[in-house]
């Protein structure tokens, strides 16, 4: 029987488990998440009382459907759920997943990664401070649990994440201090064009920021973040025309739209390819998703095109992995993704990654969170070794952390390229490595009895 995995539960691996299930395939789905939705469609636990408009606003028809698409198919045992449970290394056709029943291998002959997305974050000087959040952790904690994370909440950056993640901490009585929007009005108005797109979507969002009213600004500078033992305090910032201004606060989300986590599939031996656009490496893969052999690709982890394209693109890699297999489907959703390509593009070039900014950060700014690296730290590094990504990440231990790079990379790269005078594509990135996730020791010194091995139909 042909092994079929998919890794993530969200939009993408959910109708790639569908379209596989209907053609009479069980594939094993493996997912971090205690149950199906990934982040957009996050589900509280068992007993949560908030209702699915409270949690998912007007997509929240979309996110019972796929919640229940997925619990029926669960249910019914044409897939084989392992919840909890992450990918922490990928070699020779085996996933090492750490689970509840600890580090088991689980073969494949066939694999569908739908890892999705984390935040895009550009440091700013004081962001080290306990209380400064990525806006995907505030988010996370209103669906999940119904918490701000502060009474008097600043949210900063630039994209659609910034102004739903507002809109939706004003929507469950969260005290907003600010949203603060690091992308020029004109930028934004000049990709219209490209966000007509999808119209629904775009107005929508426009609407979402006119209920913010006087708290959301446009073409900010961000300065610094002013913390005492307790967390912030304050957040210190120029508006449009130049003008100092200061925001009480007592906590701080930040994020600049997404970034693609592309960790595992580059241990899967993705092509990874740098993308000015959205100043980030991102996968290749063709129309499909296909990235290698017997390799597909889906959802953000591949092109960020959101939850629709999520769905879209998670059919196609099934598709893909089917017609591969000899089992022939059409693809009629291929006109769909392209205009939610020409969307996504205009979302790029609307809200863009502050660059000049990063890069013109003083030496003193702390730039690698987990090891509190800073810029100075950096360039000194370049001075000394030159501008390659991972011999800086050897001398200054800059991305050698808990998140390996994921929140750190952009921005040094964007540094170091300042600083010796490449375009940041030649800096490269700091590789992916196993494990992809921490995990403990005692996991590593278990040795699993082929009985334990992970297998499709839920066999063991």
């Amino acid at each position: 029987m042909t092994r079929v995995v998919i890794v993530g539960a969200g939009p993408a691996g959910i109708r790639a488990a569908e379209t596989l299930a209907q053609a009479g395939l069980c594939p094993v789905v493996i997912d971090e998440g205690a149950r199906a939705g990934g982040q957009i469609y996050r589900r509280p636990p068992e007993g949560f009382t908030r209702p699915p408009t409270s949690l998912y606003g007007s997509e929240a028809a979309k996110a019972v459907a796929l919640h229940g698409c997925f619990d029926g198919l669960v249910a019914q045992g044409r897939i084989d759920h392992r919840p909890e449970s992450s990918v922490v290394a990928i070699r020779d056709g085996v996933l090492h997943v750490l689970g509840p029943d600890g580090l088991l291998p689980c073969p494949f002959d066939r694999l569908i990664l739908a890892t999705g997305a984390t935040d895009r974050l550009a440091p700013v000087p004081g962001w080290q401070a306990p209380g400064v959040f990525s806006l995907g952790a505030a988010q996370i904690a209103l669906k999940a649990q119904g918490v701000a994370l502060g009474r008097r909440i600043v949210l900063a950056g630039s994209g659609p994440l910034l102004t739903l993640v507002a809109a939706q901490l004003q929507a469950a009585g969260a005290g907003v201090a600010a949203v603060l929007d690091t992308a020029p009005l004109g930028a934004q108005a000049r990709a219209l064009p490209l966000l007509a797109a999808r119209p629904v979507v775009t107005l929508r969002g426009l609407a979402m920021r006119a209920r913010l009213g006087r708290l959301y600004r446009a073409g900010v500078t961000l300065e610094r973040i002013e913390a005492d033992g307790d967390g912030p305090t304050a957040l210190y910032w120029r508006d449009a025309r130049g003008r100092a201004r200061e925001t009480p606060c007592d906590a701080v989300a930040l994020g600049w739209h997404l970034r693609s986590e592309t960790h595992l599939a580059e241990l899967a031996c993705a092509r990874l390819v740098h993308d000015p656009l959205w100043s980030q490496w991102r996968p290749g893969a063709d129309p499909m998703g296909r990235a290698g052999a017997g390799l597909y690709l889906a959802g953000d982890g591949l092109c960020l095109l959101g939850a629709d394209g999520a769905e879209i693109a998670g059919r196609l890699a099934a598709i893909a992995c089917l017609q591969d297999l000899g089992l022939p489907h059409p693809a009629p959703d291929l006109r769909r993704l392209r205009r939610l390509h020409r969307f996504a593009t205009g979302l790029a070039r609307a809200f863009p990654y502050p660059a000049a900014g990063v890069a013109a950060l003083p030496d003193s700014a702390v730039i690698c969170r987990c090891e509190g690296i800073t810029a100075g730290a950096l360039r000194e590094s370049a001075a000394h070794g030159g501008a390659e990504a991972n011999r800086v990440k050897s001398l200054s231990r800059g991305g050698m952390g808990r998140c390996q790079g994921r929140y750190c990379q952009i921005a040094a790269t964007e540094i170091l390229a300042a600083a010796t005078g490449i375009a940041p594509a030649e800096a490269g990135r700091m590789r992916a490595q196993a494990p992809a996730r921490p995990l403990p020791v005692s996991a590593c010194l278990a040795d699993p009895a082929p009985s334990q091995t992970i297998l499709p139909s839920g066999r063991r």
